[in-house]
């Protein structure tokens, strides 16, 4: 999974700031937030076995 440094979360923050309100590609990111969270959960619950 690709980390993202700091300077590049700031200017995606901004750069989905500029999206219009209802966006479907600012849905997309937050699906996508969640499977990173959901990959993130899996891949330390397979560190322990």
């Amino acid at each position: 999974m690709v980390e993202y440094g700091r300077e590049f979360k700031v200017q995606a923050a901004e750069e989905l700031a500029l999206l219009p309100g209802g966006s479907v590609i600012a849905e997309m990111l937050s699906d996508y937030a969640v499977m990173r969270e959901q990959a993130r959960v899996c891949d330390g619950s397979r560190a322990w076995r």
